[in-house]
């Protein structure tokens, strides 16, 4: 004979056939603006937030540890790129089966966190990017040179590759834990280049995408990048794009695209 089950048990079979939600926040000296972007989430638009602080010099690791959240700490900077890789290692080996990245600058909106997962739950998408170039960047303070240079890269490596993306360096994405689980994020870049190769990456696997567009927000306490981190991020990402012809061809196979 079955016997019932208690509410509790009914409760954690219910919660083990929900696929899991978890928002990743690679934070650097975000103290200002942690706590805002955190209380703009929906409750009810994730599971878990993990947050993993690149050895902050300013008291976002204070800020963090005030919230309801899991916070990781880096005893030493390892870069935006490997920051990165620890949020995504920590989401899948806590049961993630959709990952959302949300910068803690308060540049993206974080309101729509359901928008860019549900084409992962309805089986539409693997990865959804969130793309300013698709909502009015420039009316959200976006810097003129960035936006001609994101046009400008984003049509280069279109015409590379063969796609149609609006944008290809848009910091806000959620991804399925199949196609996190499908590539070699670990051979990635530490640095900001890492955003370009995992979009690289998961091309060359075959994976579906799918866009939505973005609201931003550009004020003083948004990290960005300088426009001499720009052009060394440009220059960087013609290089990516010389490797993926390379390794398309056969004439060199990379780790990271393997």
């Amino acid at each position: 004979m079955t016997l019932p089950q208690s509410g509790t048990e009914k409760q954690a079979e219910q919660a083990s056939q929900h696929p899991k939600t978890i928002v990743v926040m690679p934070a650097y000296n975000a103290a200002r603006t942690l706590a805002k972007t955190y209380y703009t989430i929906p409750p009810n638009s994730y599971d878990e937030i993990i947050l993993v602080d690149d050895a902050s010099s300013d008291g976002t690791w204070d800020v963090a540890n005030s919230l309801p959240i899991t916070a990781i700490r880096h005893r030493k900077n390892r870069g935006y790129g490997g920051n990165q890789k620890t949020c995504y290692t920590r989401a899948l080996e806590h049961g993630a089966e959709f990952v959302v990245m949300l910068h803690p600058d308060y540049q993206y909106d974080p309101t729509i966190i359901s928008n860019l997962v549900a084409p992962l739950r309805a089986g539409e998408a693997d990865v959804v990017l969130a793309s300013r170039m698709l909502g009015d960047p420039l009316g959200g303070g976006m810097p003129l040179w960035k936006y001609v240079a994101n046009k400008f890269l984003t049509r280069i490596e279109n015409l590379a590759l063969g796609t149609k993306f609006s944008e290809f360096h848009t910091g806000y994405r959620a991804y399925t834990r199949q196609a996190l689980e499908s590539v070699n994020f670990e051979a990635n870049s530490e640095d900001f280049l890492f955003d370009n190769e995992i979009i690289v990456q998961m091309f060359l696997k075959g994976l579906r995408f799918k866009e939505i567009p973005v609201t931003t927000r550009y004020s003083f306490d948004c990290s960005s990048v300088s426009f001499g981190q720009g052009c060394v991020y440009g220059l960087g990402i013609l290089k990516t794009i010389g490797k993926h012809f390379v390794h398309r061809t056969g004439i060199h196979r990379f780790k990271q695209f393997s």
